[in-house]
């Protein structure tokens, strides 16, 4: 017991003595908290060198040996650093591999087989430029890259916490994104309208949808500590903006200063007072929507509405005066009693009378009503009719969810000392990051609608020479497009974030996409899709290997799972059963009665299966925080409660179980193999052709054919038998297509399928 003891003591105290010395340090490394202008001071010129904070400029394209390789000025600076080590990159990959890649990358959809046949029949040299700007044009490009951003801003439909509550109308957020990529929205105006869009003096439906991306995060609709929950939303909006716009992790310096980047608290509340004049439109614990358009419009809109209250008051009235009326002229069916009750007030009714109220209400107020129409038709029908014009003249605003900034004077803010909203420090100033900006601009407002803070903030994150805007979205962008950022941690390009593989080319890319490109992102993405970089093929090479296992220096196109947006498309896109139906409220996709019964109430939690809207687009799925749909869920979709920069992927049991015994699965390959019977007949070979070209976009080998022609004809020789064995009938033809609906099944479930080329 004595040498336990001992034991303890000689771990614990050093401990204790390191913990101590550690609070006493970090102190000492704070300035003098009532002094804001020392907070400042702690930030040095060396410090503005790190170099995602340096000037963005346009590198010098290398010289190269091999130019005929170089179709742009990207290959130029991949074989540049290649050559450097004497190295060649990897030979393009096939026609077919690379058409499937396209199309999977840009619309998330895999090529018809009368698309891959025209273009395996185009032989110009400009075939595959004609594809990627088909794709480029397509209503899947937005449905695609639209999720890659969504899953950078934290969207889902619901706020997490215990209720979960849904978020009203947020779905409209998601289609603006859909409607931003598809227009090509200029990516500087995309910015500015998320983060400002209803301090623009243009303001629109649109621009206040899009600031709904302030109010896409967990919301706690009943916190323990409500001063502090208020700041924790702030803070989700800081980390947000932060990260996924800057590459910054602003959030770090709340309670203290920044332990690895030049970042100060003074900075991180700089930024609480640009965003501290938002508030959420809420009714106690209900969050509300809030009609969306220009000044104008919401104008009239209050207008219209002031109005057909007024109408109906004057309608309520006449209802209650008539009600008063109908209760004493015997014409009703109820016995006296019974209308005694009603025409009594409610505080002095006898405990019986209370008994007949509530078990006739709802019978009698349906009387009433019927009497009322048939007799006061003329006295209602003016007044119908001036809502109805009312109506007319200013139609409905579409609803949506964004904070509001309701006036032009937010409350001041306060440096918190340790981040606790009950411990104030000095009053803060709206402002930006010290190491970005060393002279803080003056901030004041047009003194009409809003403070004007964010659009202050958003200008001065679009200005084309900010340093980090346009490297991280080309960062983002190269990222989806290769497997791997050229800077490997696309939310932090500070000091703990990766410096990029290749900085030259991330700066000619990031200057190109602002001066050439004017901030187009399809314009970005074909510079990458037609570059000789991007038509590599996967081949590995041995001693490129093993100096270069990551394939850092790119000499080969990384492999990488499709995720499982691309994936469930694909599945649907293969079946025929894929419905094309775009925007609109989000589409309840199948859970199992196993995932629902654990919830107090499962009918209420999920809505009735509906295979037909369940088959459109992924992007359009119900996201649910405390309830992901079990298909997604394990594989892979993202971690919704923060910005993501990439999502894991993982090899787990699970996967492989529900992708050969789901019930989504399943369904597909049932569907395909009706597909396969009314396309291709009942010729097996010929089946097994058309499910290549549909499932892999490929001819199938003769040992291919041969192996899945063994298999049709030994699965339904086996479920036969088991049918016998069960006593039971089974016809040929029954055994024959069942055997087809497990052919599609392992087809669906190959390696091949679930990975680009």
């Amino acid at each position: 017991m004595q040498s336990l003891f001992r034991d303890v003591i000689v771990v614990i105290v050093p401990l204790l003595l390191l913990s101590m010395f550690a609070v006493i340090g970090a102190a000492a490394e704070e300035p003098d908290l009532a002094d804001l202008a020392a907070y400042d001071r702690v930030i040095v010129p060396a410090d503005r060198e790190h170099w995602s904070y340096l000037p963005v400029h346009r590198a010098k394209l290398p010289v190269v040996s091999r130019k005929e390789w170089v179709r742009n000025p990207i290959d130029a600076f991949v074989l540049g650093k290649l050559e450097k080590q004497r190295w060649t990159p990897s030979a393009p990959a096939t026609k077919r591999a690379l058409l499937r890649r396209v199309y999977l990358d840009v619309i998330g959809l895999p090529p018809t087989p009368k698309e891959q046949q025209r273009f395996l029949d185009d032989d110009s040299p400009t075939a595959f430029e004609v594809v990627v700007d088909d794709l480029l044009k397509r209503k899947g490009y937005g449905e695609r890259w639209a999720r890659h951003w969504l899953d950078a801003v934290r969207y889902a439909e619901s706020n997490g916490y215990e209720r979960d509550a849904i978020k009203p109308s947020v779905w409209r957020y998601r289609d603006y994104v859909i409607r931003a990529f598809n227009d090509d929205k200029p990516y500087n105006r995309f910015v500015l309208e998320q983060l400002a869009g209803d301090e623009l003096p243009n303001r629109s439906t649109e621009t206040l949808i899009a600031t709904g991306f302030h109010r896409l995060g967990p919301w706690d609709d009943e916190p323990a500590d409500p001063q502090q929950d208020r700041f924790d939303q702030l803070d989700d909006i800081i980390r947000t903006t932060s990260e996924v716009f800057l590459g910054m992790t602003l959030g770090c310096a709340r309670c203290h200063n920044h332990k690895f980047d030049a970042i100060t608290m003074h900075d991180y509340y700089r930024m609480v007072a640009v965003f501290n004049g938002l508030q959420r439109p809420r009714s106690g614990r209900t969050e509300l929507d809030l009609p969306a358009g220009s000044a104008e419009q919401l104008v009239a809109f209050e207008n219209r509405d002031q109005g057909i209250a007024a109408v109906r008051v004057k309608i309520d009235e006449l209802r209650k005066s008539f009600r008063a009326e109908f209760l004493t002229s015997g014409e009703s069916k109820f016995t006296a009693e019974a209308l005694a009750a009603f025409r009594t007030e409610e505080k002095k009714r006898t405990p019986s009378q209370k008994k007949l109220v509530e078990r006739h209400a709802k019978d009698i107020e349906k009387e009433i009503t019927i009497a009322f129409s048939s007799s006061r038709k003329e006295a209602l029908r003016p007044l119908e009719k001036q809502i109805a014009e009312l109506t007319k003249q200013t139609p409905s605003l579409s609803r949506a969810y964004f904070l509001n900034e309701p006036g032009a004077k937010p409350a001041a803010s306060f440096l918190l000392l340790r981040g606790r909203a009950t411990n104030r420090g000095p009053q803060v100033q709206p402002g930006f990051p010290t190491v970005l900006q060393p002279k803080q601009p003056v901030f004041s407002s047009d003194g009409k609608r809003t403070s004007q803070r964010r659009l202050k903030l958003a200008k001065w994150i679009i200005d084309p020479q900010h340093p980090l805007t346009s490297r991280v979205i080309v960062n983002r962008v190269w990222q989806h497009h290769f497997g791997r950022a050229l800077v490997r941690t696309p939310n932090d390009f500070g000091i703990l974030g990766e410096t990029p593989t290749h900085p030259e080319l991330l700066d000619w890319l990031a200057n190109w996409f602002v001066q050439d490109a004017d901030w187009s992102l399809k314009k970005l993405h074909r510079l990458f899709l037609t570059s000789n970089t991007y038509r590599m093929s996967k081949r590995w090479n041995d001693q490129y290997g093993k100096v270069d296992p990551e394939n850092e220096m790119l000499w080969r196109f990384p492999y990488s799972r499709l995720e499982v947006e691309a994936i469930r498309d694909s599945m649907l896109a293969a079946s025929g059963q894929l419905n094309r139906k775009m925007y609109g409220p989000s589409t309840y996709l199948y859970v199992p009665k196993e995932a629902l019964d654990g919830h107090s109430d499962p009918g209420k939690i999920w809505k009735p299966f509906n295979e037909t809207e369940a088959s459109r687009r992924t992007v359009y799925a119900f996201i649910k925080r405390s309830m992901v749909v079990p298909f997604l869920e394990v594989l892979d979709l993202c971690d919704s409660t923060r910005p993501n920069d990439r999502r894991n992927v993982t090899s787990v049991p699970t996967q492989a179980l529900t992708m050969f015994n789901g019930d989504f699965v399943n369904r597909q390959a049932s569907h395909l193999a009706r597909r396969l019977k009314q396309e291709a007949g009942k010729h097996s070979s010929r089946q097994i052709e058309r499910a290549w070209q549909l499932v892999l976009c490929r001819a199938p080998k003769a040992d291919e054919t041969k192996i899945m022609k063994e298999f049709l004809v030994e699965q339904a020789s086996t479920l036969s038998a088991d049918a016998k064995a069960e006593q039971q009938t089974l016809s040929r033809s029954a055994a024959r297509h069942q055997a087809l609906v497990q052919f599609c099944r392992v087809l669906l479930n190959t390696n091949e399928f679930v990975y680009p080329d």
